[in-house]
């Protein structure tokens, strides 16, 4: 009879062990992706907003950069260099906005 109930025991063991195993990897496999996913994610400031500037503010930016790329497609006739300005106020105009916030 103890015999039996050492195999059995031994059995459970074994099963206990295995789960361990798994949930150990589980484990840390989810910390692993955590990290991951915190190295990514972008940070927060003090006050818990990503961005600096307000509704209206990143409205007025892009109505601007809108209407500056209308004025080059209505008063420029030639193509390539209607795709180059525009192409040029779609990457300046951030820089400028930066700039102008700085000083």
């Amino acid at each position: 009879m103890s015999k039996e109930r050492q195999r059995r025991r031994a059995e459970r063991l074994v099963v206990l062990e295995r789960q361990k195993a798994v949930r150990a990897r589980r484990v840390a496999r989810r910390s692993w992706f955590r990290e991951k996913k915190r190295a990514i994610t972008p940070r927060f400031g003090r006050d818990g907003r990503l961005h600096r500037h307000s509704r209206r503010q990143r409205l007025g930016i892009a109505v601007v950069t809108l209407l500056a790329v209308a004025v080059v497609w209505t008063l420029i006739p030639d193509l390539p260099l209607r795709i180059i300005l525009t192409a040029m106020l779609v990457l300046a105009v951030p820089v400028f906005v930066v700039l102008w916030r700085k000083t």
